[in-house]
């Protein structure tokens, strides 16, 4: 980080405890994909809802996400943060005791809750630590250290889960000792408690939310997360029945796609923006999604679907700091936390809308559901184009 000013590095172990946790809510879903065809063939649920499984937290995630973003405003964050980092490794570890489809979905869904304290908290923190360019380029060096963290725990937890799908459920212990840190590490700070968000100005919050900047970044990021949730849920399906991969491979494909978001966010991201525009930068991202989304149902060769992947994961690395940098510049502090944890919200239901949605299709049309992705990516890329107005930073 070395663009990061000295003060900003009087700050580093601060930030470094906040992105830790922020690392736990990217590899949510992760942990549990690799293993996800082991699951469904022992639990057998119906193939419609098999998805469900990777997406539930999202649910509430997206339901969660907006309360906790203004209660973290309201009353701290960290009295937000280090609570719901101690529920993400219970709910989390709980699901390698359940013995049903339907009891492992409801951890799935605590878990999410959790998971949407975290993610309200530590990004609002980190967005208010920092401004303009600064602020760009640490949430583009977040992104990477989030992408890496996904390289490494879908890795871990295919391994893991080729011994007892049900041991990968104890990776998100992880939680706790991020708990511990955090208490002893962070502190509130004043400033923060001044841009608590008052009653008086839940009016102008509405107001704000309302506002059209806002309404089209949440929406891409809604369409971004239901794309991303396509190769999650339905590429290792895809390869276990067309190239036999097990756990580990999946694993390793899955951790792939994150070396390329983990380059891209950190060495890219906002140079592309600062050189083509936000819009243009973000119409490229999923571009580059949609044209991998199209190949995947076509390839078997291993070092191919590789390059696929770790190319799907630069056109991704390239979209969501820019659309988290924008929804940041177009809010003021005092509200960022809450617009910033609504806009994660966002992120996660289309996540959970993905497999509600592409279910279906994929029962009935197997890869077909590949293609529809790829049409969301170069619809959202257009309109990212029309919108260069409400993206630009």
């Amino acid at each position: 980080m070395s663009h990061v000013s000295s003060a900003s590095h009087k700050q580093m172990p601060k930030l470094l405890v906040l992105v830790a946790g922020g690392c736990l809510t990217s590899v949510v879903g992760g942990i549990v994909s690799p293993v996800l065809p082991e699951i469904v063939e022992q639990l057998q649920p119906d193939p419609r809802w098999a998805g469900m499984l990777a997406g539930m937290h999202c649910l509430t995630i997206a339901m969660f996400a907006p309360l906790m973003g203004i209660l973290a405003d309201r009353i701290g964050k960290l009295k937000v943060l280090i609570p719901s980092l101690i529920f993400y490794a219970v709910f989390g570890v709980a699901g390698a005791l359940m013995p049903d489809f339907l009891p492992l979905l409801l951890t799935r869904a605590l878990l999410g809750a959790a998971t949407a304290g975290i993610a309200a908290a530590s990004i609002g923190i980190i967005s208010n630590m920092y401004e303009g360019d600064e602020r760009a380029r640490v949430l583009g060096y977040a992104s990477s250290i989030f992408a890496i963290t996904s390289i490494f725990f879908p890795l871990l937890g295919g391994w893991v889960g080729s011994f007892n799908w049900r041991y990968a459920f104890c990776l998100y212990a992880v939680g706790l000792p991020i708990a511990f840190c955090a208490t002893l590490w962070l502190r509130e700070e004043p400033s923060q408690k001044s841009a608590n968000v008052l009653p008086g100005k839940q009016k102008e919050l509405l107001q704000t939310l309302q506002a059209p900047s806002n309404l089209t970044l949440f929406v891409a990021l809604l369409l971004t997360s239901g794309i991303f949730y396509v190769v999650i849920i339905y590429a290792p399906l895809h390869f276990k029945a067309a190239i036999g991969a097990d756990t580990l491979l999946n694993g390793m494909i899955l951790a792939s796609r994150a070396i390329g978001a983990a380059i891209i966010s950190a060495l890219g991201a906002s140079r592309l923006a600062k050189r083509l525009g936000a819009a243009q930068a973000i119409s490229l991202g999923f571009v580059l999604m949609a044209v991998t989304l199209i190949t995947i149902p076509h390839v078997e060769q291993i070092y191919l679907i590789f390059a696929i992947a770790v190319t799907f994961g630069s056109g991704f690395g390239i979209v969501m700091p820019n659309l988290y940098n924008a929804l940041a510049e177009v809010n003021q502090p005092e509200v960022r936390s809450s617009v910033l944890a609504i806009g994660n919200g966002a992120s996660y239901l289309g996540q959970f809308l993905s497999p509600v949605f592409l279910g279906p299709l994929w029962k009935h049309g197997g890869i077909t559901v590949f293609y529809v992705g790829a049409a969301v990516s170069i619809i959202t890329a257009i309109l990212a184009l029309k919108q260069d107005k409400a993206l630009r930073n």
